[in-house]
């Protein structure tokens, strides 16, 4: 039985590649993005099936109306996928008040404003499965992308209240973690904060550490049949990575939280007083 998507972000990068694995094997699409001359291509080759629409998706009152727009065109929407985003780099003390904001609005906000709008819908269908695009930031924060940091792990706990919460109406919710693939993420889908001499040499350091760390860039069209399994499985996972090698990394980073936690639990013990 075919699904009807809601994508944002769908001009470029997982965004388009989830669309047209959608659109290839017969599902319909709302797809949205900034500029709707980017998806001309996809409305050439699939007609009908593709509903192009303009969408910033910090603009709540426009998120809502493109869900609803999109509904009344196909009827019902089964699979919402809050792709839009980007990534903000430099050290916490670059950024400026605007750069925080800013992403904060498109990151966590534009996925908030989105998954409201949808949930009624879903709810009414007692069925539904919302997408989260989140990151191995999102699990792991790293210097010199702190403020992008801070927008994933947020969506990662709303994501996570989310779950439980609509869990009795049918629908499902999952984050998708990617590692690094080859998208547009190092070129125009990132932003970069006005660099301060003082931290020249970690930075130098920090980018040395992450060509190390990610190694071979993932190839973005090998995740749209991981998707499609995603949104056709029974069970979906609450959260699950895509790329080889974020699985190792998080391990790492629970195992030397857990071992601090366990050091530092007389402290934690003698904090809660006596009853």
């Amino acid at each position: 039985m075919s699904k009807t998507w809601f994508i944002t972000g769908a001009a470029r990068g997982f965004g388009r590649e989830w669309a047209t694995a959608a659109l290839e094997r017969g599902d319909q699409v709302a797809a949205t993005a900034r500029d709707t001359a980017a998806l001309a291509d996809l409305v050439t080759a699939y007609g009908a099936l593709v509903l192009p629409q303009r969408l910033d998706v910090t603009d709540r009152a426009a998120a809502f109306a493109a869900v609803r727009a999109a509904r009344e065109y196909f009827g019902r929407l089964d699979v919402v996928v809050n792709n839009a985003g980007y990534g903000q780099f430099g050290m916490i003390e670059e950024i400026s008040e605007q750069e925080a904001r800013d992403q904060l609005d498109t990151n966590l906000f534009g996925a908030l404003w989105v998954t409201q709008a949808a949930l009624p819908i879903l709810r009414e269908q007692r069925s539904g499965h919302i997408l989260q695009v989140s990151s191995i930031s999102g699990v792991c924060a790293f210097p010199n992308t702190g403020m992008y940091a801070a927008s994933k792990w947020a969506l990662e706990g709303l994501s996570q209240s989310l779950a439980q919460e609509v869990e009795p109406f049918g629908i499902k919710v999952t984050l998708i973690e990617p590692a690094a693939y080859a998208t547009d993420f190092g070129g125009p889908s990132v932003h970069t904060a006005t660099p301060h001499p003082a931290y020249a040499d970690l930075l130098t350091h920090v980018q040395q550490a992450r060509r190390r760390r990610h190694g071979k860039l993932g190839d973005p069209a090998a995740t749209r049949a991981a998707v499609l399994r995603l949104v056709d499985a029974a069970e979906p996972p609450l959260r699950v990575f895509l790329g080889d090698g974020p699985l190792a990394t998080a391990a790492a980073e629970y195992r030397a939280r857990l071992e601090t936690w366990r050091i530092w639990e007389p402290l934690s013990i003698e904090a809660h007083g006596k009853s």
